[in-house]
């Protein structure tokens, strides 16, 4: 076999056997076998083509006798785990262990070491040579399969550690979810529960506030005045704010009928510093930063007004004495929301008001949009103000961020959805004064008989024709047999509410006005109504006179409008 296919093999034998012919003679016997054989010129030569890399040594005796074989000694102490290199030591006769001490000594030294005397058979060195490489492969072998198994525990270890850490953020997703969801199931249920209360509170203002109208005109009428005109007039303020508090209800539980507007907010903003400053004081000082090129909004200007003013009440109360109220607009392109109560990703518009006040701390953070949670003083706050607004945002499909720290201010965005309209003037149409009178026959359907007595004194005030029913079958009845101007009736009614009511007298008589009282009603059947054909208990005589008196002045298209 020529030197080129020997070194195919990959498996290379030394040979030190500096006297004689030894080498070249062992070389030759294993190149016969087919075994890659090489000489070595020297001990360091040894050393060198062994760190290199080889299969197996061969050395003499002798060229052992006058080195430093602690070197190849510590060679073979320092081998990694798998390996245990081979030496065969060629002796002279009789050189075995037991009569040798340099046998002993070397079989320390190099470890893995035969011996075979000199002269030996030519087959007896071929299947030693190749016992020793067969050993060596099998060790190749184990070298390969502990690297693969090591390869694969290191894989396997950062697939765990990628998938624990996986496993870590869903369920920190999964806790920030269960969060978020038991925050709105708790919201959501203080909201049906408020928007309830508020429809029957409301009924019952209706009624209070309206007798003390009846009862002032009649003292006026009188001329009583004195002590019991003080307490009529506590009892109105007592009611009013009663009504104040249950349309805080309303907002807060998302179930206040809002009549968005394409709206510019630097405007409405800059419209309201005056009324900002007087509600501050003279103490604190108000600053604004509208932003150039801001977007429209689609929003309720009333309740916009309202939220802007219920956050500067809010930081005039945190900053005390003296302090910086300052109120920003500016265009939001936001992602996933962080919080329940921030907006869905998307282009809003923003309206930040922040304060140098004493802010909050985590535990205030966390519950802040709590209903009826302050921490305010006894008697000097509902805890109802965020709430509130929290309520007109996210009912204008929008929301609210809030960034605060303790002792170090708090800063409340706004984020109401962007509108690419543009905003209209307001129209007042003219139309005819009414000149209100019997010719004018309005029926009245209302379950509640306290509220229909009293809207019904109210509109004999006003000198209409009133026919009262209280449900909706009595008020077909009515529209049967006697020709009525308008009809005026409460939303919500047992049975038949009043939207359904609506549908079935305008399929019958599309002409004919309708104008809704409310205390409370469910979001979606007020969608399609016009704010004109609603009044929101508890009303005043004047309020019932515009409105009905713009019903009455309508065109018979426009009265159709909740018939869609």
């Amino acid at each position: 076999m020529s030197k080129a296919d020997l070194s195919k093999t990959g498996e290379r034998t030394l040979i030190l056997a500096p006297r004689g012919r030894d080498a070249a003679i062992a070389q030759g016997i294993l190149r016969e076998a087919h075994l890659r054989a090489d000489i070595c010129n020297s001990f360091p030569d040894l050393l060198s083509r062994i760190e290199l890399g080889c299969e197996l040594a061969i050395l003499t005796e002798e060229s052992l006798r006058d080195v430093d074989v602690r070197l190849l000694s510590s060679w073979v102490n320092q081998q990694p785990a798998w390996s245990d290199f081979p030496f065969i030591v060629l002796t002279g006769h009789g050189g075995g262990l037991e009569r040798n001490p340099q046998a002993a000594r070397l079989t320390e030294a190099l470890g893995s070491v035969s011996f075979l005397e000199r002269p030996f058979h030519p087959t007896t060195l071929i299947s030693v040579v190749r016992t020793h490489l067969r050993g060596r492969r099998r060790q190749y072998e184990c070298r390969r399969l502990n690297e693969e198994l090591e390869l694969r525990v290191q894989e396997r270890t950062h697939e765990l550690a990628a998938a624990n850490r996986q496993l870590l953020a869903q369920m920190e997703e999964r806790e920030r979810v269960e969060s978020t969801l038991r925050q709105m199931q708790r919201l959501e249920a203080v909201g049906q529960l408020t928007s309830g209360v508020a429809h029957d509170f409301n009924n019952l203002l209706t009624v209070v506030l309206g007798n003390i109208s009846f009862m002032e005109k009649d003292f006026a009428v009188r001329g009583i005045d004195g002590k019991l005109s003080q307490r009529l007039q506590f009892m109105r303020a007592a009611a009013e704010r009663g009504a104040k508090l249950t349309d805080q209800f309303l907002t807060f539980s998302r179930r206040q009928h809002l009549e968005p507007k394409v709206l510019d907010l630097n405007s409405a903003i800059a419209g309201m510093r005056d009324l900002l400053q007087s509600t501050m004081g003279g103490s604190i000082r108000i600053e604004t930063s509208l932003e150039d090129g801001l977007w429209h909004a689609l929003v309720d200007p009333t309740q916009l007004e309202l939220a802007v003013l219920n956050l500067a009440i809010n930081a005039r109360d945190a900053m005390g004495v003296g302090g910086l109220l300052k109120v920003s607009t500016s265009n939001a392109s936001l992602g996933e929301p962080m919080a329940p109560e921030e907006p869905a990703a998307g282009e809003y518009v923003e309206i930040c008001v922040s304060d140098t006040g004493s802010g909050m701390s985590p535990s205030v953070r966390a519950r802040v949009f709590e209903p009826f949670f302050t921490t305010k003083e006894i008697g000097k706050g509902s805890g109802l103000g965020l709430s509130q607004v929290l309520g007109f945002a996210m009912q204008s499909n929008g929301g609210v961020r809030i960034d605060t720290a303790e002792n170090n201010g708090t800063t409340i965005r706004i984020f109401l959805p962007r509108s690419t309209l543009v905003p209209q003037s307001d129209i007042v149409a003219e139309g005819r004064a009414l000149s209100p009178g019997v010719q004018a026959r309005i029926l009245l359907v209302d379950d509640d008989d306290a509220v229909r007595q009293v809207t019904a004194d109210m509109l004999y005030e006003l000198d209409y024709d009133v026919v009262e029913v209280g449900s909706a079958g009595a008020a077909f009845d009515i529209l049967e047999s006697q020709k009525i101007d308008l009809l005026l009736l409460d939303f919500a009614m047992p049975g038949m509410s009043g939207a359904e009511v609506a549908h079935r007298v305008l399929r019958r008589y599309p002409k004919l006005p309708i104008v809704f009282v409310t205390g409370y009603a469910d979001r979606a059947q007020l969608a399609s109504i016009s704010k004109a054909q609603t009044i929101g208990k508890p009303f005043e005589v004047r309020e019932l006179a515009e409105t009905l008196a713009r019903a009455l002045n309508r065109e018979g298209g426009e009265r159709q409008a909740v018939a869609g």
